[in-house]
């Protein structure tokens, strides 16, 4: 009875942090919720919950198909194709992972993910608000 009522407080935080993140912060959140779901996969996979598994993979494999089809390859040029390719491999891996219960490719994909995430964090208040500017330009060009 406690965990339900502490799982819907997170919930409830967690709408309220959507509702007043940035984009910054909405991918950062999505990253990070990638992340901590192929954490809860690997679990799964060990104990052999397999229903659990699939369910976080799934998870997973939709945040990171969301992350590859909001970039702007128009505005990110090269570096902006790179992501896409890369995100389209972590999607494959996480795949083949999920079909062989293979954890190595699991673990393939936190290494691939977590500097990206830690990168991202890292961008300095001064380039988002520029990024910022550039999709509003862009939008009102449209």
């Amino acid at each position: 009875m406690a965990l339900k009522g502490i799982n819907a407080y997170r919930k409830g935080n967690l709408k309220e942090d959507i509702a007043n993140a940035d984009p910054h912060k909405l991918t950062l959140m999505l990253m990070q919720g990638a992340l901590d779901r192929i954490a809860y996969a690997k679990g799964a996979m060990e104990r052999k919950d397999y229903v659990a598994k699939s369910e976080f993979l799934s998870r997973v494999t939709a945040i990171l198909i969301n992350l590859r089809d909001t970039l702007d390859l128009d505005i990110g040029g090269e570096v902006a194709e790179n992501m896409f390719a890369l995100y389209d491999y972590m999607i494959e891996r996480i795949s083949e992972g999920h079909v062989r219960n293979n954890l190595n490719m699991l673990d393939e994909v936190i290494g691939l993910l977590t500097p990206i995430r830690d990168a991202w964090v890292q961008i300095p208040e001064s380039a988002k608000q520029e990024a910022y500017a550039a999709q509003r330009e862009k939008r009102q060009a449209v």
